[in-house]
C-alpha cells in the first residue's frame, strides 16, 4: 500500500496539535502543582499512580520515571485495584490517579475507596468540571483543545500531555532532592548507561597486563613486550619514572624512517609526553580523553605510580562505546 501524497502534511498537522497540547500545559501549572511537590517531597510514603487504558499505561511510565529519579512509586491498575489490588496502598502513600474524562465506572468505583481509606488524592485530569477532579485533594489539569487524530477521539494529545505533565513533576522532585549523577547512577546499575555513570578505570585496566621496559631496552625487547601483553604499547620506565610510551603506531613509523634499527634503543623511537590517567577516574572519561587525542591506549596512575594500560578494546568489551 502506497503512502497518501498528503502524509507529510498530515505528519506536520500531527506534531503542531501535540505541541500545542503540551504548550497549553504552561497556564495550567498553577498553586496546586507547587502544593502536589511540596507534599510529594514530605511524602514517608510512596506515589502509587493509577489509570485505566491508555492512561494506565502512561501511568506505568510515570511510575518507572518516578523510581529512576528517587521518588518511590507503584503501578496499580485502577480495574484491578477494586478487585483486591487495592492492598498495594500503605496508610502513608500518596495516589496520583490519571484520567481524561475524570468520568469513567472504573474511577467512579475507586475514588470514594481512597478517599474512605483517607490516603491524598490527587487527579491528572482532562476535565476539570469531571467525577474525578471535583472529589481529588489536588488537580492537574491537562486539558487539551483537542485530539491529533482527525477524529478526535482516539487518546494522542491528551496522552502526551499526561506523559509530559509526569516527566514536568519527576525533573521538579529530583531537582528539589539535588539528585546526583551518583545517585543516577545507583539507580541505573545495568547496561551501557549504568556503565557510563560509575565503571572506573580501575576496574578495567586491572585485568589487562603491565608492559614495560626501560629506556635503553633494544627494538627487539621493546616489540617482544608489545606482542607478548596485546595493548598495542608499552611504557618506558626507569626506576618507576614514567620516560613516554612507544605504541604499534611508533614501531611502523620507525621502519618506515630508519633501513636499519639494531642500534636503536626504547629511549629513540618513545613519546615522551603520554597521556595518562587517574585509576579512580570514571571510564567514560578516559574515552573522551582517548577520542580528544585520537589513541587507543592511556596509562594507569595510580597516585603517580604507573599501574598499567587502558585500551579502547577494553571500553567497547564493557558496552561504554
Amino acid at each position: 500500500m502506497e503512502a497518501p501524497l498528503n502524509v507529510l502534511e498530515t505528519a506536520k498537522r500531527t506534531l503542531q496539535i501535540e505541541l500545542d497540547g503540551i504548550s497549553g500545559l504552561l497556564s495550567k501549572l498553577n498553586n496546586d502543582f507547587v502544593v502536589i511537590i511540596e507534599t510529594i517531597l514530605q511524602l514517608r510514603g510512596r506515589v502509587i499512580v493509577t489509570g485505566v487504558g491508555k492512561s494506565a499505561i502512561i501511568a506505568q511510565k510515570i511510575v518507572a520515571t518516578f523510581n529512576s529519579t528517587g521518588t518511590p512509586a507503584v503501578f496499580m491498575h485502577a480495574a484491578d485495584a477494586i478487585h483486591g489490588d487495592l492492598g498495594i496502598i500503605q496508610d502513608e502513600d500518596l495516589v496520583i490517579c490519571i484520567s481524561k474524562s475524570g468520568n469513567t465506572p472504573e474511577i467512579k468505583v475507586l475514588v470514594p475507596l481512597l478517599k474512605l481509606a483517607g490516603n491524598k488524592l490527587i487527579g491528572m485530569v482532562g476535565d476539570v468540571n469531571s467525577y474525578l477532579a471535583r472529589n481529588a485533594d489536588l488537580v492537574l489539569d491537562t486539558t487539551v483543545e483537542k485530539e491529533a487524530c482527525p477524529l478526535n477521539l482516539a487518546p494522542t494529545s491528551s496522552t502526551t500531555a499526561q506523559v509530559v505533565m509526569g516527566d514536568i513533576i519527576a525533573v521538579c522532585l529530583l531537582e528539589s532532592r539535588g539528585f546526583s549523577r551518583s545517585d543516577f547512577a545507583r539507580y541505573h546499575p545495568g547496561g551501557t548507561l549504568g556503565k557510563r555513570l560509575y565503571l572506573k578505570v580501575c576496574d578495567l585496566y586491572i585485568n589487562n597486563e603491565k608492559p614495560c621496559v626501560r629506556p635503553d631496552a633494544s627494538i627487539k625487547e621493546v616489540i617482544i613486550e608489545i606482542t607478548k601483553n596485546r595493548l598495542g604499547a608499552v611504557t618506558v620506565i626507569l626506576e618507576e619514572e614514567i620516560c613516554g610510551i612507544i605504541t604499534d603506531g611508533d614501531i611502523r613509523r620507525m621502519m618506515e624512517k630508519y633501513d636499519s634499527v639494531g642500534h636503536l634503543q626504547a629511549k629513540d623511537i618513545m613519546y615522551n609526553a603520554p597521556r595518562t590517567i587517574e585509576s579512580e577516574e570514571l571510564a567514560v572519561n578516559a574515552l573522551a580523553m582517548m577520542r580528544a587525542n585520537n589513541i587507543t591506549q592511556l596509562i594507569v596512575l595510580e597516585a603517580g605510580i604507573y599501574k598499567g594500560i587502558i585500551h579502547l578494546h577494553d571500553l567497547l568489551r564493557e558496552g561504554i562505546i
